[in-house]
């Protein structure tokens, strides 16, 4: 499942749904750390086949099909934020090394990108 985020768009077969996500998605994706690529590409891999990984929790506030998956690693967490209900594609919106040391909440600044690209991911769909 590693080569789903390694290669996001570029992994669909004849039951998946494609991958898509905006070009600096796939590249900080590549650049996080392997044990981390191996479980967001696993997650999406689930979202791909309509299904609901057990990591992937609804992210608060953004309507349903909003989802987000939290992988921990020693050198620190790393969470990747999708959309599972526009047409017949999976949206990366957001991926990011949470760096915060208080709380588990999403920082605003990260909510308000993921919620700007989700309009912006509507608006592509719709025009399809």
């Amino acid at each position: 499942m590693a080569n789903c985020v390694q290669n996001l768009g570029h992994f669909v077969g004849p039951q998946l749904k494609k991958l898509s996500g905006l070009e600096i998605q796939k590249k900080k994706l590549r650049n996080f750390p392997e044990e981390i690529k191996k479980g967001i590409g696993y997650a999406l891999g689930f979202a791909q086949k309509g299904e609901m990984h057990p990591s992937a929790k609804p992210l608060k506030g953004l309507g349903s099909g909003v989802l987000e998956v939290v992988e921990n690693a020693k050198s620190g967490t790393y969470r990747a934020v999708y959309t599972v209900q526009l047409g017949n594609e999976i949206y990366v919106l957001h991926t990011f090394q949470k760096k915060s040391k208080t709380g588990i909440a999403t920082p605003k600044r990260e909510i308000d990108l993921i919620k700007q690209r989700l309009i912006l991911a509507k608006e592509y769909d719709k025009n399809r």
